[in-house]
């Protein structure tokens, strides 16, 4: 395990795993949202994301966090290792819900709301991203997938 994508809904838990891997593997993590966001909540294009992911994926190792629809299957090519926590979207409107006001690694402000837009996009997650998701994972079966579909499988794995 070298080069890993961690998926899922926001609010999944995507990011707590990523950094339990990080610590157990030693391996460099790199979270979407901090190269699409800045501080001041605007983004950056969509040539500089491409060019700086491009970046992290020639590297040897990586755990790369976050879905990012457009450019999933230029990181399904280069992985080895796919952990997909695919949760109730209960379970991630409640992980989404409890975050607010706290300090995170993985996001350049701290959240004040889940706006209605983001509960939106958990909402329907499971019609408009999942597929995709499945459509890479039957794509790239020869790669390394492990599928979570409880915080108590998360929890448990080692």
């Amino acid at each position: 395990m070298k080069k890993v994508l961690i998926l899922g809904c926001p609010g999944a838990g995507k990011s707590t795993f990523a950094r339990k891997l990080r610590d157990k593997t030693g391996l460099p993590l790199y979270y979407l949202d901090m190269i699409w966001h800045k501080p001041d909540r605007t983004t950056i294009t969509k040539q500089e994301f491409d060019a700086k992911l491009s970046e992290i994926i020639k590297q040897e190792e990586w755990i790369i966090d976050g879905n990012y629809g457009r450019t999933l299957e230029m990181r399904f090519k280069e992985c080895d290792t796919v952990f997909f926590l695919n949760l109730p979207t209960s379970v991630c409107l409640t992980g989404a819900e409890e975050r607010i006001g706290s300090e995170r690694e993985d996001m350049p402000w701290q959240e004040e709301e889940l706006s209605a837009e983001f509960r939106d996009f958990i909402i329907n997650f499971s019609r408009d991203e999942i597929p995709e998701i499945n459509e890479m994972l039957r794509k790239y079966k020869n790669k390394n997938i492990i599928i979570f579909k409880s915080r108590k499988e998360v929890d448990a794995w080692k």
